[in-house]
């Protein structure tokens, strides 16, 4: 079968267009050949992160990959079945875990047994969803379509060295559910962590929740906020960070977070974290802007039509839209609800994909 191209350059130009096409070949059991990968970003071509997970696709399939090279900007995965079961990988730097488990998730999903995969990387980084916001967020929404993952913390990495552990544990699924999120929020109460590794002193967790407790009751009124503010043992490095998530009435979560970085106020970091989750919360949608692109290929591959409510449609939604679409035939509708300034619905009906493994 000749492989289906993919233009890596397409509107977001980074590791999106890689993660959905690679996952969705997995899945399909279609080759793809992907040319001008990263073509948007300052260094394009493949980062350790990149083909640490290209690899795994290819080793959990029992496939075969042409230009799996750093640096490389053209590749040709040939999947063969997934097998699911227990694997390594390391990406050797600070790459981006959850970025890797965004990639193999949907894979793991359509595999015949539990897989468990034991990895090696940066869990709170630059330009990726931390841990914190994988395993509480997004799994809350995760859960909507039927899907069931853990993410075990072994150990927190940070830039520039990496060295962070994580236990992610995926059940195989017969098929998807679609999910009806089309309903405005009401709000409840606020939670999340601040905190600080390594050399770093407690203090500024403290005011990283400070800053960011201030600015919610600012902007949302007295709504009850609950930080958990701690220094972590269990890391290698020096690292600091913030992760929000209002809870709904209905039960969503909405998130914010903030990564410190040396000349980045310990406050700014609050109150960076704080707006990304006012921005959801003025909106009452229910994903935020980290969820939208995630949700794209579950909406594809389930079974019926899934709507959801969100805020204006980011670049990598639209990236996955596109991606998804052509490798799928799967038509998304993006909905403009004038009655709510900046408010969409994204629906799609899904091609119900069922999983013979199983």
């Amino acid at each position: 079968m000749e492989p289906v191209v993919i233009d890596g350059s397409i509107l977001e130009g980074g590791g999106q267009t890689l993660r959905i096409s690679s996952a969705l070949s997995a899945i399909l059991g279609v080759p793809i050949r992907i040319h001008s990968i990263r073509a948007g970003r300052s260094t394009p071509g493949l980062r350790p992160q990149h083909l640490t997970g290209l690899n795994l696709i290819k080793d959990l399939t029992n496939g075969s990959l042409e230009g799996g090279n750093i640096g490389s900007t053209e590749i040709t995965l040939r999947p063969s079945q997934i097998s699911g079961g227990e694997f390594s990988v390391d990406t050797k730097t600070a790459g981006s875990i959850t970025l890797i488990v965004q990639a193999i998730l949907p894979c793991l999903l359509f595999a015949g047994k539990k897989s468990v995969i034991k990895m090696k990387g940066g869990t709170n980084v630059e330009m990726s969803p931390p841990l914190d916001y994988f395993t509480d967020v997004f799994s809350s929404v995760a859960k909507r379509f039927g899907i069931s993952f853990s993410c075990k913390l072994i150990k927190r990495g940070f830039y520039p060295k990496g060295c962070g552990e994580v236990d992610l544990t995926v059940e195989p699924v017969k098929r998807l559910s679609c999910v009806t999120l089309d309903q405005p929020q009401t709000l409840k109460c606020v939670n999340g962590v601040s905190f600080v590794a390594g050399t770093i002193p407690i203090r500024v967790a403290n005011e990283m929740a400070h800053s960011a407790t201030l600015k919610i009751h600012d902007s949302l009124g007295n709504i009850p906020v609950n930080i958990h503010q701690f220094k972590e043992i269990k890391a290698f490095g020096n690292g600091a960070a913030l992760i929000l998530s209002c809870e709904t009435a209905d039960g969503m979560l909405l998130g914010g977070t903030g990564l410190g970085k040396p000349r980045n106020a310990a406050n700014q970091v609050g109150q960076e974290a704080a707006d990304e989750l006012i921005e959801s919360c003025f909106r009452k949608v229910c994903l935020d802007q980290y969820a939208q692109d995630q949700v794209i290929i579950f909406m594809a591959l389930a079974e019926g039509i899934s709507k959801v409510l969100v805020g204006p449609p980011t670049l990598h939604t639209r990236t996955a839209i596109h991606v998804t679409s052509q490798l799928t035939g799967v038509k998304f509708d993006i909905i403009d609800l004038k009655t709510q300034p900046e408010t969409f619905i994204i629906e799609c009906k899904g091609m119900g994909f069922v999983n013979t493994r199983l």
